[in-house]
Order: C-alpha cells, then structure tokens, then sequence
C-alpha cells in the first residue's frame, strides 16, 4: 500500500474501476443520464493509493484503507458511506470481476472523492435514454451504482482500453466556524478525572522511527529530557512488542496515516506508565514524512478518544429498517477465506461489540481434552498463540468451556481462565462455540475493570458464537484438509531426502534443515553411541546462522533431555531456563551488579540475551526410536513466549520416525563399511620390500565403489637370502566372495615358498587347498615366479604361469616377448603336473605381469588384447619401471571412456640399466 500528502495541484486523470454493468455499448461522447463526468476543477489537498489482490478478504483490507485514511484526514463525517460504497465496488472489482483493485483517495476543500478501479472493461454504462433497471436490492450484485447514486453527491463511471473506473464525490456538511465533532452532554461526576491539569505530551518520530521532537510535557509526565531521547527509536521507551487492544505493533502504527490505541511508555526511573496516544503521519515542507504522537496518561483517555461506534444492538439494522443476516453483522461481509482471518476478525468484533479491552478465541483439539489459542486481540498475542489448556474443571484448568460463563473479578478466583493470568484483565464473558452439541472452541472477552459483564452480555455473546461457530468449524476442517495433504507431501519428500543418503553425518544435517524452518525455528540432534553412552549433542541448527554457536555452547552446558522411547512429543524446561538465568546474569554484570568491571562483559551480553530469546519459548523432545531402542533426540524449539500447534507435532513425530531409522541404517552402513574396509586392508601386502639391483613396481584397482580388494591380487616378498617371491593372479569373479579366495592364495603362497618348495610344488598345494574349500572355492589363475639378482647386474626368474596371461619381457632393442608358456589353471582339476621356465633379464630389460582386467579391456567391440598390450609396452623402452607401470595404466583407462568393470593388477619388474636421452 502507497499513501503520499501533495499541498495542491488539480486532480490527476481518473483511473478505472467498478461494477459489471449490463453489456450495452456506449457511444463516443455520450453519458448516461444518472451519470456526470468529472470537472477536474477542485484542487487537491492530500492523496493515498492502494492495490488489492483478486481475493475475498481483500474488500475488508479496503475498507480498513478507506477508513483509516479518511479518518486521518478528519473526515469522520463521510466515513461510513465512504466505507460501504468502496466495499460494494471492490467486491464487485475482487469477487465478481475477478481482477485487482486499484482504490485511489483524493482529498479537496470541500469533500472526498474515492476512485475504484478494475481490469474488467466488458460492462459498460447503458446508451443515453435506454430503460436502466439496476436489479433487485437482494440480488448478488448490482448494487454499487445503486448505491452511489443513493449516497454520493456526484458519480461517474469511465472506461479506457484496459480499465474501467467507477469514482463517487462526498461531501463535507455544513457546520458552524469552530465545530467539528461534538459527543453528549455528561454530568459533572461522569466526567474522566485528571490532574492538576491535563498534560498532553507532543512526540515527533521521523521516517525511521527516531524520535525528532519532544515537547515539556512529555519531560514531565516521563522524565526524560528532550536530549536524551532525541535520535532513540520510539520502540525503544514502549513497555510491550504489541499494542494492547490491537494486533498492531507499535513500529506498524507509526506507519499509519492516523491511529489511536493503548501502549506503555518506561520513564526514566524505569516505571511504565500507560498511556492513551493519538497518531497522525504527515509531511514537512520539505517532503519529508514524520509522525506526530498526542499522548496522555491512560485514565486521560477521554481527551484525545475519537467517539465509541454505535451499540451492537443496532448493527442488525439497515438504513430502509429491515434486518440483515446476523452472521453478517457479527463478522462483516464477505468473511474471510482463511482460517485465520475469521478468527482474528471474530475477537475484534467481539471485543467491539461488548466493548472490551481483550478477547480471544480458542479452538478444541481433535479429542476435546485441550483448547489451543488461535486468535487474540488485546493480549500478548506471540505469547498466547497456540497455548493449550486443559478443558475439563480443576485447579488451574479451563473450567467455563463448555457453558457460558461470567467472572466478575479473575483476582478473587486465579487460575478461572489461565489464559488472562498475568494479563491484568479483571472481569470476563466466556462462551462456548458447538456445532451439532460437540465442543468445537471457545469465545471470550475481557476488560481491565472489575465486574463490567452480566448474563445479558453473555447472552448477546453466545448468540454471536452460535453464529459464527459453523463457518469457524467449517474453515478449520479445510485448514486441517490443507495441512494433512502438506503433511503427506513433506514426509514424502523427507523420506526420498532421508533415504537418498548412507552418510550419518548428511543424514545428521537433513534432519534438521527438514525441520527448519518449516516445523520449529531451530533444533538440536542428540545421538546414543550404545546403551551405556550418554546421549551427545551431534547437530544444532537455527534459522538465523548468527545464533547457532549461542545455541551450542548453551546446550552445551544443559543437561541432555532423558532418553525415555515413550512416543510423541514432551516438553522440555532446561534450555528456556538456563538460557533465562544466563541473560539474567549477563544483564546483572553489565550494571555493575557483581562488582565485576563492565568492560570485561559488555562484549558477551548482546549473544548471550539473543540466545536467551532464542530458545525461550517452548521447546519439546522426540525420541529417535529405531528397532526397539532409542538411538537419540530430535529438539525442536520456538523463540520466547511462542508454542507449537499440535498438528506440528503430530507432523514432527511422523518425520522423527522416519530419520531415525534414516539415521540407524546410516549407522549400521558406517560400521559394516568400517569392517570391510579394515578386512580388505589385511588381504593387501604390508607393502613392496626393496630389492637390491631390481626396480618393482605395481599398480591395483579393485572395481567397485568402496572396495579396496576385489578378485585380482599381486604380492612381492622376501623367501631367502637374495631371494624374493612374487605372484600375480586373478580369482573367478569379483566382490567379497573372490576376496576371500585372494586371502587364501596370497597368505598360503607367502608360507608354502618360505618352506623351500619349488614353484611347482607351491601351486599343487596351493591348488590343493582352493579345492578344499568345496562350494566356496572359486577357480584362480596365477603367475608366480622367484627372482634372483646376480652379480653381473642381471636378474634371474624362474616363473610358473597357470593359466595366468603370460607375462612379457621388453628388451633394449625394443622388442618385446612372451616370458613363459601357458599351464592349467588352479582350482579345477587336483592332479597337476606343473613345471617352472626360467628367464634371464639382461640390464635394461622389464618383466610385465597383468591380469585380464588389462588385456581385456573394451570399448564397444574392440577390445585391447595382448597385442595391444604389446605394442605400448615397444614404447617403454628405457623407462622406470614405475614409469612403465604408469603408461601401461594411462594407455588402458584411455583406450575407454566407461569405468573399468574389472579388477586390475600391473607389476612391471626391470633390470637397471643405462636411461634413454
């Protein structure tokens, strides 16, 4: 919403609204007889503009802009019928028409001229001199020409291409120089009582709410001189976040065009005194808006309290006599589609009609044990929104739900309506709402004095409520209906988050952005190690970063919440309190209070009593429950004085369900992932032992993700004196099973060449030991050969090859050829006649040993083959045997694009030698 003060100037060019007129088509310069064209000829004093959306509860927000602008320019007089005209067209622009609505204010010397304009160019005024029949008063629509020809002093409706605008003139009546508005005469004891003599503090505020201007009365009835408030934000001396009797806050109402209310004010002796204030927003000769505040002492009100609206009793009336419906005199029409603008616009028609200083409205849970706190007006609303009380009659309970009930004074009965403790409210009308005989909720209204409500008020009460209490139940059933299918959608997208991940620690942090902010506005992860772990604070989060390690390190004092596996959500003290006693102190320290010096503190108290606001609402604990034991805590908190709707919790213990079974198979993976890592790593050799006269080198990758040993394995290891072993080979498939082979073969080899055996006789037994196995044993091919560096700076090799690619041998020259002859593989057959080959390499030459997941190496159809390997290794010649082993790897990842899908295993063994230039 836009609002600007202009000193002068001619009206702008008008802009459309309207009704749906019938379809007639309107000829060019032509107006229809109980239309007038606009003059253009006042002079405009003052303006303020507003769009609305297309929605139904856009009329009362019009209304509410027409009304509080008017009222701000002093023009209580037209008020009304400026009210009931801008509803009827913005009903037919919002509800009818289906378009946004654009209500333009325009003040003059001698009225007001209101402007509304729709999208809906269709219907046009009829032609000059046609039969107009502008429908039935009880008709739907229709009726905002009606009434503007009925109420305005000069209308017209205009068209463009886009836009059609419906405008009305009010004018001001005549009265007396002097006389604005004039209230009854009363008797002299009824007259409000005052002091010595009525001081009228007088604030300016700026544009940001700074205080510009502060007046000698204002000094005296406060006791802050003017230098010591100017440049201080107005919030900073108010006594409440919100304004008593609205649900405005202070810092909105200084926004305002005009308002008036009830508010507190700290002095400088840190005392509050209420007050009664008047406001009115306006702008200096420079342009420069400001907001000037008339404040008197609260028992003052009379001085400054525009007059009370007419009794209740004859809303029900219209101007011609008859009745209108009483659910729409109770609540206005249209009512709200929302849920929660029926309720907020339910107490404040109460609390007007009984002219109270409160009221709220609670709705009953499912089961109509509790009532929980949906709409208030006049009380401490962030506090009491969504508190819960007890319905049945008792000590500290809410005994008048079901009846309607009358206190004349709370402070001789505490505790009759927990809700008004500590509110100062003194006398209170309650009244049930029931819907075919079952407790739906509860409607009440409150005042500051004493014994001001009687059975006649409590029936005019309950007649309300029985009015409104179908449509209230009928909203909350489709609030209920919305929030059960955002309930459904939330846990499904939940649980594809939660079971998207194996990682503890993501599934840690999923829990609680999921919970933040859409169910709490922050939370904290415990988790249980075992049974005889105390729970540990894993994951803190809020909605602002900056308050997160406040949060921690006060959790980290507070002891953790008691694992108890009940289901469903309790509440938890500890944070609220020991965050309480926490500012309370930094606040102490910083005054000095301790003895301590203030410098010291003074850097800590800022986070310390953000955290304190923080987690000083109402906190609750969900178990993490996953097959049968409490793995953890799920906290959710809210900031001070706010509570959780019980549909939140129900939604929460659903999702803390499904994380902690999330979180209990992230666990279980993490261990199972911790084991096969540590078994995989003991079937890897120690390490490659260093060979005098010999460079060794080898390369292995296992397939798959997470596998450090698959079905390919290799080994180098010392047998003797100037003897070593090595082995490469390749078990039948790949994963777990083939690993357990791997282990067999490697540790059997190992301690079989150490007993003295020749080749051969190492791979009988050790083809022996595979066939043992029976079902598990898998079949294996192998090469495996014993080196002996000699004196001459050659190296001898005796090798075996079973079934095993042959392993090649590259020369000086560059030619390369196979070092052995191929043999039966192992694990199948028990009778084997082996024989070892031996090889001499000469300095300068390689011995390559691979398995098949090198040669056999595809992309598409082609595969690379031992020719292939052939021919990179021609290209190695005078390369470290490490940088043999690397080119062999590079020429296999490149000759593809896929990941390799099988084991691989290169060891390249060479003789030093002179290196290539």
């Amino acid at each position: 919403m836009t609002t600007g003060v202009i000193p002068g100037g001619h009206n702008p060019e008008p802009r459309p609204t309207g009704e749906r007129m019938p379809q007639q088509r309107h000829q060019p310069g032509q107006a229809s007889p109980h239309v007038e064209t606009r003059t253009g000829s006042s002079v405009i004093t003052a303006r303020a503009a507003a769009t609305f959306e297309p929605l139904g509860r856009s009329v009362a927000t019009a209304r509410a802009f027409v009304r509080d602008t008017l009222q701000g320019w002093g023009f209580a007089d037209v008020v009304d019928d400026a009210v009931v005209l801008t509803s009827e067209l913005v009903t037919n622009a919002v509800v009818h028409a289906g378009t946004h609505a654009d209500v333009l204010c325009l003040r003059t010397d001698d009225g007001v001229r209101i402007e509304v304009a729709d999208r809906y160019p269709e219907r046009e005024v009829p032609l000059q001199g046609s039969a107009v029949n502008m429908g039935s008063p009880d008709r739907e629509g229709g009726r905002g020409l009606q009434l503007c020809a009925a109420l305005a002093a000069r209308w017209g409706v205009e068209y463009t291409s886009t836009h059609k605008n419906v405008w009305f003139q009010l004018d001001l009546p005549e009265r007396p120089v002097g006389t604005r508005a004039a209230g009854p005469s009363l008797p002299a004891d009824l007259l409000p009582l005052a002091d010595g003599r009525v001081r009228v503090a007088v604030v300016q505020i700026d544009r940001k709410g700074s205080i510009s201007a502060w007046n000698e009365d204002a000094e005296e009835i406060f006791g802050h001189s003017a230098a010591a408030v100017t440049g201080k934000p107005l919030t900073d001396l108010a006594a409440w976040p919100h304004t008593p009797g609205t649900g405005t806050g202070i810092a909105e109402a200084l926004q305002l065009s005009r308002w008036e209310g009830s508010y507190g004010v700290r002095g400088a002796d840190g005392r509050v005194t209420p007050v009664y204030a008047s406001h009115l927003r306006v702008r200096d000769t420079g342009g420069e808006p400001s907001t000037v505040c008339l404040l008197v002492r609260d028992h003052e009100r009379a001085v400054l309290q525009t007059p009370l609206r007419l009794p209740a009793s004859d809303a029900g009336v219209t101007s011609d006599g008859q009745s209108s419906d009483p659910f729409e005199v109770f609540i206005g029409s249209p009512a709200p589609d929302d849920l929660d603008g029926l309720l907020q616009r339910t107490v404040e028609r109460a609390r007007d009609m009984l002219d109270g200083d409160s009221a709220f409205l609670l709705l009953a849970t499912d089961d109509e044990t509790e009532l929980e706190v949906r709409a208030s007006t006049g009380l401490p609303s962030a506090r009491q929104r969504f508190a819960r009380v007890p319905v049945e009659a008792g000590p500290g309970r809410y005994g008048s739900a079901r009846m309607p009930a009358v206190h004349d004074d709370l402070a001789a009965v505490p505790g009759a309506v927990p809700l008004l403790t500590g509110t100062g409210m003194r006398s209170v009308v309650t009244v049930p709402l029931k819907v075919e005989g079952r407790l739906t909720g509860s409607l009440g209204v409150a005042a500051e004095a004493p014994g001001r409500y009687s059975n006649e008020e409590a029936l005019r009460l309950q007649f309300a409520a029985d009015r409104i209490a179908l449509a209230v139940e009928s909203a909350r059933l489709g609030e209920l209906e919305r929030l059960r299918r955002g309930s459904l959608s939330f846990l499904v997208e939940a649980s594809d988050l939660l079971a998207g991940t194996l990682d503890r620690d993501q599934t840690l942090a999923l829990m609680a952005q999921m919970t933040v902010p859409t169910l709490a506005t922050w939370c904290a992860v415990y988790t249980i190690a075992d049974q005889a772990s105390d729970p540990y604070l894993s994951y803190v989060l809020h909605e602002d970063e900056e308050l997160i390690d406040g949060i921690k390190s006060l959790l980290a004092k507070v002891p953790p919440p008691d694992p108890v596996p009940t289901p469903g959500a309790r509440v938890w003290t500890a944070p609220g309190e020991h965050a309480h006693q926490a500012a309370l102190r930094s606040s102490m320290r910083s005054l000095g209070l301790t003895g301590g010096p203030t410098r010291q503190v003074s850097s800590g108290i800022g986070p310390t009593l953000a955290t304190a606001s923080a987690v000083g609402g109402e906190t609750v604990v969900l178990p993490l429950v996953a097959r049968n034991r409490v793995i953890g805590m799920l906290t959710l908190g809210k900031p001070t004085d706010e509570h959780f709707r019980q549909e939140i919790l129900e939604l929460a213990e659903d999702l803390s369900r499904r994380a902690a079974l999330a979180l209990d198979n992230a666990r279980l993976y993490s261990e199972r992932t911790a084991i096969s890592q540590a078994l995989q790593r003991s079937l890897l050799p120690p390490g490659t032992p260093h060979i005098e006269g010999m460079e060794v080198e080898v390369i292995y990758r296992a397939a798959g993700e997470g596998n450090e040993v698959g079905g390919d394995f290799y080994d180098v290891f010392p047998i003797a004196d100037n003897a070593y072993g090595f082995a490469i080979g390749d078990v039948c498939g790949t994963g777990p099973n083939a690993a357990a082979v791997t282990g067999l073969a490697r540790h059997a080899l190992r301690l079989l060449a150490r007993e003295g055996l020749s080749g051969p006789a190492v791979l009988e037994r050790l083809n022996s030991a595979i066939l043992d196995e029976g079902a598990r044993s898998r079949f294996l091919t192998l090469l495996y050969g014993e080196m002996r560096p000699q004196e001459d700076g050659s190296a001898e090799m005796k090798v075996v090859c079973a079934g095993h690619p042959l392993p090649l041998r590259l020369r000086q020259d560059g030619t390369v050829e196979a070092a052995a002859e191929p043999q039966p593989l192992l694990g199948v057959i028990e009778d084997l006649e082996l024989y070892e080959q031996t090889v001499t390499l000469d300095p300068g030459d390689v011995l390559l040993c691979v398995t098949d997941g090198v040669t056999e190496r595809r992309e598409g159809t082609r595969m690379l083959g031992d020719d292939g390997l052939a021919d990179v290794l021609t290209t190695c010649t005078g390369l470290t045997a490490g940088a043999v082993a690397a080119r062999i790897m590079r020429a296999v990842e490149r000759f593809a694009s896929d990941a390799p899908s099988d084991d691989m295993a290169i060891l390249a063994m060479r003789v030093p030698g002179l290196q290539k230039d």
